[in-house]
């Protein structure tokens, strides 16, 4: 049997493949798609952008699902403005499964075929958009609970066992994930430098899941590099969660503020 891990474990148990992941969509820009999989629900004919919308593009992170209630949210408040949030389902090719290169290539796909106005990276969702951006992304950025400068700290609270249990938000019950998903996120190194576009990190101070220092120290790092696009910021919200369901309204804020939009 699988052992039980809580979410909150994993994260302060976690990142960093991002340079074989590199090798492996620079192949894939010269090639044509493969049977990765492919988001349910879209309509795949519709490319790029629809007339009078802006695609966000939001990426999820671990154990959750393209209809969470913070995706949910931000649709409420961004489609009246003209907006449309798309989300991929990144649990793939399955959560029993779950592989960071596969969720960044499917990303790396549709960056190319939305032309997302923003990407919006939940948590782990976040370290694929840096991955993404790497290799194809021009959109500005918007990081929530990033899972930044974690490392090792994937592997250090996991107990013995293969697979491991974890409750899946998205499912609502619990279900098995392979260790060797974990194994492959310490080695992952999407957030060592700074992206290339605007970026704006919104953490909360008291964050259950991601430490809030290390995430910090990921930003003074980036900082220091005299790297950052202008207008990338750091914003810390004092009474905020890993979460943040509390504060949609702030993180829509910054999407549109990001997109070029007039807030409302």
């Amino acid at each position: 049997m699988g052992h039980l891990v809580t979410a909150s474990d994993a994260f302060l148990s976690i990142p960093a493949i991002i340079s074989s992941c590199t090798l492996f969509l620079t192949a894939a820009c010269s090639a044509s798609i493969d049977s990765g999989r492919v988001v349910t629900s879209l309509p795949i004919g519709r490319i790029g952008r629809s007339a009078g919308l802006k695609n966000i593009l939001y990426l999820h992170g671990f154990a959750s699902s393209p209809h969470g209630r913070k995706v949910t949210a931000l649709r409420e408040k961004l489609e009246p403005q003209g907006f449309r949030v798309i989300a991929p389902d990144l649990n793939i090719p399955s959560f029993e499964r779950l592989d960071f290169k596969a969720m960044t290539r499917i990303s790396f796909w549709e960056v190319k075929k939305r032309l997302p106005a923003v990407v919006v990276g939940g948590s782990l969702g976040s370290l694929v958009a840096l991955a993404v951006g790497r290799i194809a992304l021009r959109a500005p950025l918007v990081l929530v609970a990033p899972a930044l400068g974690l490392g090792n700290r994937w592997l250090a609270n996991l107990p013995a066992g293969d697979p491991l249990r974890f409750f899946h938000h998205g499912a609502g019950e619990e279900m098995a994930v392979h260790r060797r998903f974990f194994e492959e996120m310490s080695r992952v190194d999407a957030d060592r430098e700074p992206p290339e576009v605007p970026v704006v990190v919104l953490m909360g101070r008291r964050d259950e899941s991601v430490p809030f220092d290390g995430v910090l120290g990921v930003w003074k790092r980036w900082e220091a590099s005299e790297r950052l696009a202008p207008g990338s910021r750091f914003v810390e919200i004092p009474e905020g969660d890993h979460g943040l369901l509390d504060h949609v309204d702030r993180i829509a804020e910054e999407i549109l503020a990001l997109s070029g939009a007039p807030r409302s």
